[in-house]
């Protein structure tokens, strides 16, 4: 898809944001993460931003990047209702070809967007780029386990139903079509670029998997 695809799309992705399902997904993200206190935060495919909220209070610089302009001007929207524009910045910008210079972020996020690329790949290594020497990597990506089979399994046995159900097998079919990466696929990967004390922690019942890694002080390039 491109950025004109997603445009048509943004209601749909800021009321799955929204859903009980993801919002858990993103409380255990910046948990995770830990505090953001005097951070340079970047979210790539920032969708409406609503990730990036849960730490404004926090974090010295909040930055997100969608490739659909409209999800931007969603983002931009959303954090002038919050107050926060004076800290943020939300711009169009390809996740494969970040418009940052090297070392500019202690956080670099990515949920749901990396297994859409042509290239994850080269997504990650951006990521890998733009952040600081000690920098954090943390991402959300489906799982190997993930199906409209086992995604239409776990909403039954938690109850997940209406849109909430809606999107959780929309997002269940497209990762299908696209790249997924085991724990130990992952791992190898950013052990290559040079990443250190990587995690993996399943959510949605293992259908998902949060990924946290820190960047090293030697990185490819």
């Amino acid at each position: 898809m491109n950025g004109e695809e997603f445009d048509e799309l943004v209601s749909f992705f800021d009321s799955m944001a929204r859903t009980s399902w993801l919002k858990q997904i993103h409380d255990t993200l910046k948990e995770m993460t830990g505090l953001w206190n005097g951070k340079d935060v970047l979210d790539v495919g920032c969708g409406t931003g609503r990730l990036l909220l849960r730490g404004a209070e926090e974090a010295n610089r909040l930055v997100g990047v969608d490739l659909s302009s409209e999800m931007v001007k969603a983002s931009i929207q959303q954090f002038f209702y919050h107050e926060l524009s004076g800290k943020s910045e939300f711009l169009v910008a390809d996740a494969e070809k970040l418009p940052f210079k090297d070392d500019s972020f202690d956080l670099a996020l990515s949920t749901c967007v990396m297994f859409l690329l042509p290239d994850p790949v080269q997504g990650i290594k951006e990521m890998c780029r733009v952040l600081k020497t000690g920098g954090q990597i943390a991402m959300l990506n489906p799982s190997e386990k993930m199906s409209q089979e086992t995604a239409v399994q776990y909403a039954k046995e938690k109850g997940i139903s209406g849109f909430e159900r809606i999107a959780l097998l929309k997002w269940s079919n497209v990762s299908t079509k696209r790249h997924r990466y085991t724990t130990e696929e992952m791992t190898e990967l950013l052990e290559n670029l040079q990443f250190t004390e990587i995690s993996h922690s399943e959510v949605l019942g293992g259908l998902a998997i949060i990924t946290i890694a820190k960047k090293k002080e030697t990185t490819l390039k």
